[in-house]
């Protein structure tokens, strides 16, 4: 038998909101804290976004009891050394301040050649049972380079500043805060990590 229910381990509800979009065409159901109740505050303290994928499915599943998909994701930018990482959401010091993010990464590429600007979104799934157990892990990379300034008005985080630049996609040259959101998920980080569990979840259909 397949995977009935998911409970999604985040309260961030554009996060939410993306997710549950890509795994609508599913037949499994995607459940949110709007239906099981408050999720545990887990501390995102792990080196990886793997390691804190994890770390949120298991203790959210041990504290619902439910099937469990966390993500951790952010961006690595290259003149950065891979800042700002797993600290994505509170680069600047705050949790969540997208405007604050944005604006110290701008100050610290300021005057960097378009060349020595590139970075790279990540998206890490973790799926855990209701005994805490993780299954499976999946990730999925954007590659592509920061802008100089913000461009377009769609989504959340660093995507105005993100210009997608890999070759052979109708998405190419395109920042992602431009893109409609079916077209970003093709090529989105969370969107090709998010393909690779609904193929898992299609192996346990006829497993």
């Amino acid at each position: 038998m397949g995977l009935q229910e998911v409970l999604i381990a985040s309260g961030n509800p554009k996060k939410i909101r993306e997710i549950r979009g890509l795994l609508a065409p599913l037949s499994v159901h995607v459940l949110t804290s709007d239906e099981v109740g408050p999720l545990p505050e887990v501390i995102e303290d792990a080196p990886t976004f793997a390691g804190n994928a994890a770390k949120k499915a298991r203790e959210t599943a041990l504290a619902t009891g439910r099937w469990c998909l966390a993500d951790d994701s952010g961006l690595e930018v290259k003149a950065l050394d891979g800042a700002p990482g797993v600290l994505s959401a509170r680069f600047a010091g705050e949790h969540g301040d997208d405007e604050a993010n944005n604006a110290k990464l701008l100050s610290l590429l300021e005057g960097k050649a378009p060349e020595q600007r590139g970075a790279r979104f990540v998206c890490a799934l973790a799926l855990a049972d209701p005994e805490g157990e993780v299954t499976a892990q999946f990730e999925g990379t954007a590659e592509g380079r920061i802008l100089d300034a913000p461009r377009g008005s769609g989504d959340f985080g660093y995507d105005p500043l993100f210009l997608f630049t890999e070759e052979g996609h109708d998405q190419t040259g395109q920042g992602f805060a431009e893109l409609a959101p079916e077209a970003k998920s093709v090529i989105s980080h969370r969107g090709r990590a998010l393909q690779k569990f609904i193929h898992h979840l299609a192996a346990l259909e006829v497993s």
